[in-house]
């Protein structure tokens, strides 16, 4: 649709309502409805949008150690932009009208801490440099017979799985529940979130989805809307999903694993692949892995960004734990995929289902672009067998903490992301580990208690 279409059809609507929503840093839609009328209004201008979004935490809990905002700012509006190009109709909601937002600052200009303008900014560096970034997210993630409220009933302690038992790429399975099954696949394709494929993963009510590549930036929205709408279809159901990075420590993890390749600006090359080369690998392509390689270490936490992922990242769980590539080996942190002229792309592996796509896109792309730029040589030999064994190239922080503080004095992280916003990244880091160092948990219970 056109921006006249569009328009009419929010018009014409019988609802006389849109919805509108916008990430905050954490990943997490934050949005509300408005009126048709109210928001023909503000489609060409900008809006209002308070910026406690950036100044709490996913619990909504206010930040004390932030600059952006805060107490010592009163919470005011920001300014927000509506993204005309991102129009869907809610298929679930009788297909009233969405759109996605982004802040911009007092001078129109893009807002430095937003993860979708840090998104654009580092696409439009891409562009510049003559490469049009092509991507892609697939997730993980347990799906549990509760909702929000029996599961915070039983305080998240003994939630029943949607399906038993360990059942990866089961027919079985994906036909025990296959009204949600199905309406995951349906639904999402009606909201211009298509799916290329769905199956049981290994675990207890597990799926595995892979969203449809594309450009980088309708890639991260549709990655963005598929943790929520999957969330909105399951309520349906009755099903309550989790896209937790960890959500035992018997059980395998749940990835984010992003796909990514190179194009010329005509799409019609994918610069990722030399037929020439014993790899199907483009010097293009090694660049970009050994930029990956180099600065991955020091932007971990916007791949791994909770305190849970860190418990992802443990050995012979299909998680990597060491700064290794390899050709097609999922044991290793980036598995390179360099096979067809069209499909050839990088896996990173690090990834989370926890992420926020749009930092965890701008991530591997500003590290692979600092390949690029820097002439970085793919020195690491790719590693053979098992990754877990192989240090060669050193190890990933084992908490949130040590990632935060790696990236927060990191030259390479500020000169990706810009200070402001790594500043204000770490900052959020910080606070999260805060919050988790003062709780008592279960285990110490368990273990102290009474022996103690």
């Amino acid at each position: 649709m056109d921006k006249k279409q569009i328009l009419d059809y929010v018009k014409k609507h019988p609802a006389q309502k849109v919805k509108l929503a916008i990430t905050d840093i954490d990943g997490v839609l934050r949005g509300k409805y408005v009126s048709a009328e109210k928001f023909l209004g503000i489609a060409d201008s900008e809006m209002g949008f308070c910026d406690v979004v950036f100044g709490w935490d996913m619990g909504d809990v206010a930040y004390d150690n932030t600059s952006y905002t805060g107490w010592h700012t009163g919470y005011p509006d920001a300014k927000a932009r509506i993204d005309l190009s991102t129009f869907r109709k809610i298929p679930w909601e009788n297909d009233i009208p969405f759109f996605l937002g982004e802040f911009i600052d007092a001078k129109d200009n893009a807002l430095e801490i937003c993860p979708r303008q840090l998104l654009k900014k580092i696409a439009a560096q891409s562009r510049k440099a003559g490469f049009e970034p092509v991507f892609s997210q697939e997730f993980e993630w347990f799906n549990f017979e509760e909702t929000p409220q029996t599961a915070a009933d039983k305080n998240f302690h003994g939630l029943k799985p949607l399906t038993p038992g360990m059942f990866g790429y089961s027919i079985l399975r994906s036909t025990l529940r296959n009204d949600f099954f199905s309406a995951i696949f349906d639904d999402l394709a009606k909201f211009d979130v298509p799916i290329e494929g769905l199956h049981t993963e290994t675990g207890p009510g597990v799926y595995e989805a892979a969203i449809r590549y594309g450009e980088i930036l309708q890639s991260a929205d549709r990655a963005t809307l598929f943790k929520t709408s999957i969330k909105e279809i399951a309520y349906r159901f009755g099903i309550l999903p989790t896209f937790m990075a960890k959500v035992s420590e018997n059980l395998p993890g749940c990835s984010g694993h992003v796909h990514q390749s190179l194009w010329d600006k005509k799409e019609t090359k994918n610069l990722f692949h030399d037929d020439k080369d014993k790899n199907k690998m483009s010097p293009l392509m090694k660049q970009y892995i050994a930029g990956q390689l180099h600065c991955l270490p020091h932007i971990l936490p916007m791949v791994a960004p909770t305190i849970n992922s860190y418990k992802r990242l443990v050995e012979g769980a299909w998680a990597p734990t060491t700064v290794t590539w390899s050709v097609d080996n999922r044991t290793v942190a980036l598995r390179a995929l360099p096979g067809g002229s069209k499909s050839s792309r990088l896996e990173t592996r690090v990834v989370g289902s926890d992420t926020n796509p749009y930092l965890a896109m701008a991530a591997c792309l500003a590290a692979g672009l600092y390949g690029i730029r820097k002439g970085l040589s793919l020195k690491q030999p790719a590693t053979l067998g098992n990754g877990y064994r192989d240090e060669s190239n050193g190890r990933f922080p084992k908490n949130l903490h040590d990632a935060t503080q790696i990236m927060k004095d990191s030259k390479i992280a500020n000169e990706l992301f810009g200070e402001k916003f790594v500043q204000h990244f770490a900052q959020t880091r910080e606070w999260e580990w805060r919050q988790f160092s003062r709780v008592v948990t279960d285990w110490e219970t368990k273990r102290y208690l009474e022996i103690i």
